[in-house]
């Protein structure tokens, strides 16, 4: 019986694991650092086995990696490359939801010399949104047709009904990752022009869009946009942007948390034991404590009242409560704090929003606006939709992998059909479908 390792057990593990286990004869084996999670999501199962893994034990992860036939890694993406060394060694092929790293193209040849197919940015965005990007960009290239403008954009969000706080945010993967992804360069192409954007105005270059059903979202740029234009063919388009979406006011608020200094991952052991009103005190240099709020307010620009100083507010960061300083760095005391505040109710469901926009030309000169959206939403009371989405496509890449469906070699992305025509096909099958609709323009 062959054998898939799956490392890692967190938010988005459960929907691969029981997929395989449900829909495929393998031996699935969970490695986790905590194996009761790895134990929860095996469920007694007689095919699953859970292990307990500290992934810094590389004699361990190597014998794990050694029995596989396909390693899942659903690790913090620095651990990706490590894996993949170990899979080159022992002839396993490799699974990742990540992006691709640098480090991971070299091992290209390597992978295709031994056979081997090393799938990565197989999960949501990345994942779903090349895969239904590149199905409709091919089928416009059928039709004669050319792309002259594509944006993507994609988001986590509440769920309208559960929608409940300031920040119009909670959190359905790791909270940390979120609040690093906003330290992000972005650079697209609008119009024919490259607009790069430092990290540090991130927040500061957002729009609002119109969503079906949803109303207006906020949007911002998500890293580099301009790689698409060799990736997706995209050479004739104009305007090249991917994006995220976030409730309106988003934006604004986590501009001025950043520029405050709450996203330094600096490990600073002075921070142990301070309440937040001395975390943000100390932050701003601020020596007048009692004149703390009105400080903050003219370092940030917004009137003491304004929506922004009321997010503070709201978040504690102006309160004499003792902040969780166990890992005493900015970003992770706040990490801690917004995971305390911004977190999923019980039954409470999320919401995956992923929309494409393509303007089309064709040979007779008319033009086609093509919007493809997804709207998926959590299980209430079982798994969320950011769970679904990022893990199931990995967990059926793997199923074909391991049914001898996909022959490719080397250091991959899903934009090939014989990788994303068969996923969108079972992904579809499992109720997550892109909607499209085409007007002439």
């Amino acid at each position: 019986m062959k054998k898939i390792l799956v490392l890692g057990a967190g938010l988005v593990t459960k929907p691969l694991v029981r997929y395989l286990l449900d829909s495929s004869d393998v031996e699935l084996i969970v490695a986790s650092r905590t194996v009761s999670k790895a134990e929860a999501l095996i469920d007694g199962h007689p095919r699953g086995q859970a292990i307990p893994l500290d992934v810094k034990n590389e004699k361990k992860l190597e014998e794990l990696i050694k029995d596989a036939e396909i390693a899942i890694s659903l690790l913090p993406y620095t651990y990706h490359v490590k894996v993949a060394k170990f899979c080159l060694t022992h002839n396993t092929n490799l699974i990742t939801t990540s992006y691709v790293s640098e480090e991971m193209k070299k091992l290209d040849e390597k992978a295709k010399k031994k056979g081997l197919l090393f799938l990565n940015e197989i999960g949501l965005d990345p994942g779903i949104d090349h895969m239904s990007a590149m199905k409709i960009i091919d089928d416009v290239k059928k039709r004669g047709g050319k792309i002259i403008s594509f944006e993507s954009v994609c988001g986590g969000l509440p769920a309208p009904e559960a929608n409940d706080n300031p920040f119009g945010y909670k959190f359905s993967w790791s909270p940390r990752g979120v609040l690093l992804a906003g330290r992000n360069n972005g650079k697209y192409l609008k119009d024919k022009k490259i607009v790069d954007v430092d990290g540090s105005e991130l927040f500061k270059n957002n729009w609002n869009k119109e969503v079906d059903t949803l109303g207006e979202l906020e949007v911002y740029p998500n890293r580099d946009s301009m790689i698409y234009q060799d990736l997706y063919s995209l050479s004739n388009a104009k305007t090249i942007f991917r994006g995220t979406f976030r409730n309106l006011g988003w934006c604004d608020t986590l501009y001025h948390i950043a520029q405050l200094g709450w996203l330094d991952d600096t490990i600073n052991k002075d921070l142990k034991g301070l309440t937040f009103y001395k975390l943000t005190a100390k932050l701003i240099d601020c020596e007048n404590l009692p004149l703390l709020k009105e400080i903050v307010a003219q370092k940030i620009e917004h009137p003491i009242e304004s929506v922004v100083m009321s997010n503070l507010e709201w978040l504690g960061l102006f309160s004499n409560e003792a902040a969780d300083t166990s890992t005493p760095s900015y970003i992770d005391i706040l990490t801690a704090r917004m995971l305390e505040k911004m977190s999923y109710k019980e039954g409470e469901r999320d919401m995956i929003v992923l929309q494409h926009d393509f303007i089309a030309k064709f040979k007779d000169n008319h033009k086609e606006h093509i919007i493809s959206l997804m709207i998926d939403h959590g299980i209430p009371n079982g798994d969320s939709a950011m769970a679904r989405t990022v893990s199931l496509p990995a967990a059926i890449a793997a199923k074909l992998l391991i049914d001898n469906k996909i022959n490719l070699t080397g250091v991959h992305i899903p934009n090939t059909p014989e990788i994303y025509l068969p996923v969108l096909e079972e992904l579809e099958r499992l109720n997550i479908k892109m909607n499209d609709t085409i007007e002439k323009i």
